[in-house]
């Protein structure tokens, strides 16, 4: 039998504080908190282990959910992996709505990044009250770019894996940021 999943039932985080979290996300990207779990028992593993599963709207039927433990140790996070690489990017409309979304976090006094030209889309970074890196993303991307990119994906892939240097099958995109830049 091959698996065929059907998208993401939820992705899990861990948070500071549940409450916290949840008027965060509500109040700064507006997703509907849709529901919460508690437990003494992981029902898994059946270990002792209170938690609060929370879980939050992200759109599209996608969710995002946090847990809560208290009894653990404080949470931190994975030193030998840079700061920028573990993050939750979600997409947003245009890139009209990625500014105004700017604009609102900086007046909420949260520190933004960006907007960052990615080339097929632009994004702003933050950060959330669990020390968790926010992406909000906007496309702008067309169909022939995607098919270019999907197109050399192997090639680049097996390139990396030879070589661990990047690969240039897809040097255009790095060109159109730069020219764009310059218009700019």
């Amino acid at each position: 039998m091959t698996i065929k999943t059907d998208g993401f039932h939820h992705v899990a985080y861990r948070c500071k504080d549940a409450k916290e979290t949840v008027e965060f996300y509500q109040q700064h990207l507006n997703m509907d908190f849709q529901l919460a779990i508690a437990e003494d028992h992981v029902p898994s593993t059946g270990a002792y282990d209170p938690y609060m599963h929370i879980f939050l709207d992200a759109g599209n039927d996608n969710v995002l959910a946090f847990f809560e433990l208290p009894e653990q140790p404080d949470m931190g996070r994975d030193e030998n992996t840079p700061i920028w690489v573990q993050h939750i990017a979600l997409r947003i409309g245009s890139l009209d709505e990625l500014l105004a979304a700017k604009k609102s976090l900086k007046a909420a006094g949260i520190p933004v990044i960006g907007p960052t030209h990615h080339g097929i889309f632009k994004s702003i970074y933050f950060f959330d009250p669990n020390g968790h890196r926010l992406e909000l993303a906007a496309d702008i991307n067309t169909p022939e770019q995607m098919s270019q990119l999907k197109a050399v994906a192997p090639d680049m892939l097996k390139e990396w894996s030879e070589t661990k240097k990047a690969p240039r099958h897809a040097a255009w995109l790095h060109e159109k940021i730069a020219n764009e830049t310059e218009a700019n």
